[in-house]
């Protein structure tokens, strides 16, 4: 009976969560598939599904050129920061070097820095080098950013992984490039999906730094554009609503495609060391 109840239990608190977080979602769908000029909250049921609404943002809103701006930029930052903080975290956390404490300490610090006290003086320097209105200006500070957290998490896993399992590999001969791409990086694939998934949520909702870089629209990444279309349609609830729907979809996309990984990757880096 006592195993029923906390099964009940679990279950019906698992409910309320379910609903209190889907209840923001249904909203958007709602005002997004709303009749044009409708002034409903978004909690109401839509006299009709006005499909074309979303054509509409998206041609309006110019979101396919944006679009393509923020999958290469994610893409990019996602690629740069994975590898390097595959490699640096390896070396953190398998290798044995003088000052390996302090400079992985070093790499924390940057996890402590918000981003609103940086991105002024990054602008200065940037611009000196000729990096604002252009991908490198928003790719690179992106891929720093980042950084700080794949070392971190990945550290983690490095120095979970299974000694013996490293220990066999340089018996058999393998270097330390072989044991970390053939050996440890297969077995750590849900560590790293998990952090690949988290960088390119961040990057893809970025907005900060992609205002201060960029002034040129041809640079613009889709928050940014959300935010101009936002300016120029403020009364018009139902095309800000789909607009919003189509510059999230694509991380939901990401999410539920790599949603056990993801699980399977915070679980393990919960693990204590």
């Amino acid at each position: 009976m006592t195993g029923r109840l906390e099964r009940g239990a679990t279950y019906g608190i698992l409910a309320v969560f379910t609903v209190l977080s889907l209840t923001p979602m249904v909203g958007i769908l709602s005002s997004a598939l709303a009749p044009r000029g409708s002034l409903d909250t978004g909690f109401a049921l839509p006299s009709g599904l006005h499909w074309g609404n979303f054509a509409d943002a998206w041609t309006r809103g110019h979101f396919g050129s944006y679009l393509g701006n923020s999958v290469l930029v994610a893409v990019a930052v996602v690629a740069i920061s994975g590898v390097l903080s595959v490699l640096a975290a390896y070396a953190f956390g398998v290798m044995r070097f003088p000052g390996a404490s302090l400079l992985f300490y070093l790499f924390v610090l940057g996890l402590t820095l918000p981003e609103e006290a940086l991105v002024v003086p990054l602008y200065f320097d940037l611009r000196a080098w000729h990096l604002t209105d252009s991908y490198a200006g928003l790719i690179l500070p992106q891929a720093a950013q980042s950084l700080a957290f794949g070392v971190f998490w990945m550290r983690t896993y490095f120095r979970q992984a299974p000694r013996s399992v490293i220990e066999a590999a340089r018996i058999d001969g393998a270097s330390s490039w072989t044991t970390l791409w053939r050996v440890l990086v297969p077995m750590g694939r849900p560590a790293v999906s998990t952090m690949l998934v988290m960088v390119f949520m961040w990057t893809w909702n970025e907005f900060l730094i992609a205002l201060v870089m960029v002034s040129d629209e041809r640079y613009r990444t889709v928050p940014l554009g959300l935010a101009f279309f936002q300016g120029q349609h403020g009364s018009d609830t139902a095309l800000l609503a789909a607009a919003s729907v189509l510059v999230a979809l694509p991380v939901v996309v990401v999410y539920v495609a790599l949603q056990r990984k993801f699980i399977a990757g915070m679980l393990g880096g919960a693990v204590k060391e």
